[in-house]
């Protein structure tokens, strides 16, 4: 028996429960998610060459679709006031449960994407079937309301032929029920060949400690009553390619279904530094940090960046202030560490904001192959810590449980707020007035109450977040004349929860009395590299006043000798364009470096920048 839409459903089979579904819908909804009946009768389509991909939870399957009753999920208790969820993240995510939960994963021995699903104690299937029965475990202990299951994929990964991600999914109660957030972690481990299914690959820092976080977020959080469903979700292939998340990214866009963030933990929980480490890198050889953790996302002008921001603005707002060891949350420029990729990426890909946590310092750069390598990432030696005094218990760890579980709340606060909250402004315009900034926020609900960020036009983070009860307001800024700045707001509701923040607005900071800059006489400019001195990535920028006719728009980096080293396509459309560069294919020395705006093969402009790693 199946809760639905419309009541009780029986006798339908698993492929065709939704189609039964999609029957009572309007004729709009029909022809929007049209092709979700073909998907659930086995239709393949060939993106990564994956196929058959399906919930195989159909009551799972329902919530993200947006195609239940709320009231069939409603808990007798409700629980959704945005300060005693914050609260309870603080005082309940456990680092006693996140060690339990990766003692376990430990005790499986291999979770490799192609090792055993059939035994009970060791390889992927034995630890899919626990984390299924986890989720499972706290549904029960929560009136049945979270829902799990397996995102079922068909592709050849490491000689085996069918895939599962672990998912669960706590349904929404509020208007914007149709609409999720997914948190994420890979739970495939792997040695030095990534397609052994057989060594001991107990993986950890990488990515146990994503694993268990996303499973203790599950066991809190489903207490408690959201706006937007949450979904929960493990991932598998992520070594061999982000195959897992692929799935689910691929899935989504092909069914129209209302993803508004991903948040992907992968490496959280480790606070030990290696002899290598993916630039940024961290310090040195047995480093310890246990304050930072990074946000990585792609782009600057970006949904992802946004969401990146709204994350810390969210922490510092409502956890920072009542938790006894604050971390430092720093917002990343690359997409992710130098060379390297997360299961964020996929979903990136296809449209939706994406971000991924990673710890401050990592042990290892992930390239085992490379002469002389010691580091724990990607090798048997990713265990979950040492018995020093030869007693038979480990005493010393290399995943520290107290980090982690900060690391957790960041996730489930930010989770829970991005749930909450009311629908984003439809749109904003800015325009300067005098020295004052004139923001219209379009906002069909009236809510009464918003937020605006502003930040200057190259750094990473919000400069100023204002609070105002009017959708057209004028604010006194404090803003430097000739400084371009990005502006974006977000609604808020009564219980005082934000909104996503709209996408940003560009306003160019004129000088009271100057007419017309040298730039915008030329109808361009290139602006100088952000951050300068750089060590890990930096952002080269084109400032357009007027429409350019071109066929072709680079930006070229050189040496001071005037060597080519790396040749970048931008766009050339009227406001900033933006290209991120991580020089990952390039070998840098310390020192100065020219780079140059180069648009139909001729040299427009040049400036020099930095190189300090």
């Amino acid at each position: 028996m199946i809760r639905t839409f419309h009541g009780e459903l029986t006798n339908l089979g698993c492929r065709n429960l939704l189609s039964g579904i999609l029957f009572f819908h309007t004729k709009e909804r029909l022809m929007k998610r049209s092709i979700l009946i073909l998907t659930l009768l086995g239709v393949a389509w060939g993106a990564y060459g994956q196929s058959n991909i399906f919930f195989t939870n159909p009551e799972a399957e329902a919530v993200v679709f947006g195609l239940f009753d709320p009231a069939d999920y409603a808990p007798s208790v409700v629980i959704d006031d945005p300060v005693v969820i914050a609260n309870a993240l603080i005082d309940d995510l456990s680092p006693d449960s996140l060690h339990a939960y990766l003692v376990q994963m430990s005790a499986f021995g291999n979770r490799n994407t192609g090792s055993d699903t059939t035994s009970t104690t060791f390889g992927m299937g034995a630890a899919r079937r626990w984390a299924y029965d986890k989720f499972e475990s706290f549904s029960m202990q929560n009136e049945g309301r979270l829902l799990p299951g397996y995102l079922q994929f068909d592709q050849v990964i490491c000689g085996m032929g069918q895939h599962r991600n672990v998912v669960a999914i706590l349904p929404g109660q509020g208007p914007q029920y149709d609409e999720f957030v997914l948190v994420e972690a890979h739970l495939d481990s792997r040695c030095e060949d990534g397609c052994d299914g057989d060594c001991m690959a107990h993986g950890m820092e990488d990515n146990g400690s994503g694993s268990a976080l996303v499973l203790e977020l599950a066991r809190v959080m489903s207490q408690f009553s959201f706006n937007r469903s949450i979904v929960f979700m493990l991932t598998t292939g992520e070594e061999q390619g982000l195959r897992g998340a692929n799935a689910l990214a691929d899935y989504c866009l092909a069914n129209d279904l209302q993803l508004k963030a991903v948040l992907n933990n992968d490496i959280v929980g480790g606070i030990i530094c290696g002899q290598t480490a993916s630039p940024p890198g961290c310090p040195g050889l047995n480093d310890i940090d246990s304050i930072n953790v990074r946000i990585y996302s792609d782009g600057i002008t970006s949904k992802h960046k946004q969401l990146a921001r709204y994350v810390k603005l969210e922490y510092q707002e409502n956890i920072f202030p009542n938790i006894a060891v604050q971390t430092v949350i720093n917002i990343m420029t690359p997409e992710d560490r130098t060379g390297r990729g997360g299961d964020h990426i996929p979903f990136r890909e296809n449209g939706y904001p994406a971000i991924r946590f990673t710890s401050a310092n990592e042990h290892g750069d992930g390239n085992p192959s490379q002469p002389g390598y010691e580091d724990r990432q990607h090798s048997m030696e990713d265990v979950l810590g040492v018995d020093t005094d030869n007693d038979g218990l480990l005493d010393s760890f290399f995943v520290d449980f107290h980090y982690l579980a900060r690391n957790a709340v960041i996730n489930g606060n930010a989770l829970a707020m991005a749930a909450l909250g009311p629908e984003p402004p439809a749109s904003l315009t800015v325009e300067q007035l005098g020295n004052a900034l004139v923001v219209h926020i379009d906002d069909p609900n009236d809510l009464g109450l918003y937020r605006v960020a502003i930040r200057e036009l190259l750094t990473n983070d919000w400069d100023t977040v204002f609070t105002t009860n009017q959708q057209v307001d004028t604010l006194l800024v404090d803003l430097v004349p000739g400084d371009t700045y990005k502006v974006s707001a977000a609604t808020v509701d009564a219980d005082g929860v934000e909104s996503l923040f709209s996408n940003e607005e560009s306003v160019f900071f004129l000088p009271t009395g100057v007419k017309e800059l040298p730039w915008m006489e030329k109808g361009y400019t290139l602006l100088q590299n952000h951050p300068n001195p750089f060590d890990e990535a930096t952002v080269f920028a084109v400032r357009v006043e007027r429409p350019i006719s071109h066929r072709e728009a680079f930006i070229v980096v050189l040496d001071l000798q005037g060597k080519e080293l790396a040749r970048l396509p931008i766009t050339l459309n009227q406001g900033i364009n933006e290209v991120v560069y991580d020089y990952q294919h390039h070998r840098y020395v310390p020192g100065t470096y020219a780079y140059s705006l180069v648009v139909d093969g001729q040299v427009l402009e040049t400036k020099q920048m930095v190189y300090a790693y």
